[in-house]
């Protein structure tokens, strides 16, 4: 399965990209709300579990009723806690860092950030948990997922698609990178991705994408640690990077990589 073997549902606002495995299904909703965010659906057997939950009112509505005709088992909720109206009777799943994450913490921040700026049209409402994952296999729904905690919140393996889902990737746009720590950090999550061999790379912003795209990924951050090493200072080190990169979107992404490597 490569990522651009899909067919296309296209929706009022969003569309919808499946990719059939035959056995199972993959539903990779694309949103196209403000924030870019992307929901996937594991179906299997008439049965599905979904990743992410969408967070504006009219998106929420139109992905419920694309799913009126399949029995949602679950939703994963990891770095998007926001849109709680969403299937308020399916049982959500997070780990117990990611539910902080959402109701008090960074995730909380940005929820609240969100409403500023977007108003009514925004879901501020956080997702009750209902149910704890910890590290390692849980099934629901018949459907397997390997749960890895990470420093907010959690990602995961969905081995029967042979593919990891992972909160940011975007293979030709800015992303945020806290400094050189961090930057080694994702460098090495993208080589182990590269060394298991996944088919797609899942994440909340960006339609799915392969180890080509991570390889890319992991090429721009190891630029970007030179270009820092380089500069003296965040205006000089913006001004390189949108130099090298001048068709990359996330300006405001590069805005918060270029506070971190520069701290005042």
């Amino acid at each position: 399965m490569t990522k651009n073997t899909f067919t296309t549902v296209k929706l009022k606002k969003g569309e919808m990209h499946i990719y059939d495995f035959g056995s199972i299904k993959l539903h990779a909703y694309k949103t196209n709300d403000f924030i870019d965010d992307e929901v996937f659906i594991i179906e299997k057997n008439g049965k599905a579990v979904i990743i992410e939950s969408p967070c504006f009112f009219d998106n929420i509505k139109e992905l419920a009723e694309y799913l009126k005709e399949i029995k949602v088992e679950g939703v994963l909720v990891a770095y998007h806690g926001a849109g709680g109206t969403f299937l308020p009777n399916v049982p959500k799943y997070a780990t117990q860092n990611a539910k902080e994450y959402s109701e008090n913490g960074g995730g909380k921040a940005l929820i609240n950030n969100f409403a500023n700026v977007f108003g009514e049209i925004f879901d501020t409402s956080v997702h009750k948990i209902t149910d704890a994952l910890c590290e390692g296999k849980v099934t629901i729904g018949g459907i397997d997922f390997v749960i890895k905690q990470t420093a907010d919140a959690f990602d995961m393996e969905i081995p029967e698609i042979n593919a990891v889902y992972t909160h940011m990737l975007g293979h030709d746009c800015h992303s945020i990178v806290a400094g050189s720590a961090h930057a080694d950090a994702i460098i090495a999550q993208l080589k182990q991705y590269i060394a298991n061999g996944y088919d797609l790379i899942l994440t909340s912003h960006y339609t799915p994408e392969d180890l080509k795209d991570a390889q890319t990924k992991m090429d721009y951050i190891e630029n970007l640690k030179k270009i820092a090493a380089d500069c003296a200072n965040a205006t000089r080190f913006k001004e390189e990077v949108r130099k090298q990169y001048p068709t990359y979107n996330g300006q405001n992404y590069l805005d918060m990589t270029a506070g971190f490597f520069f701290a005042e």
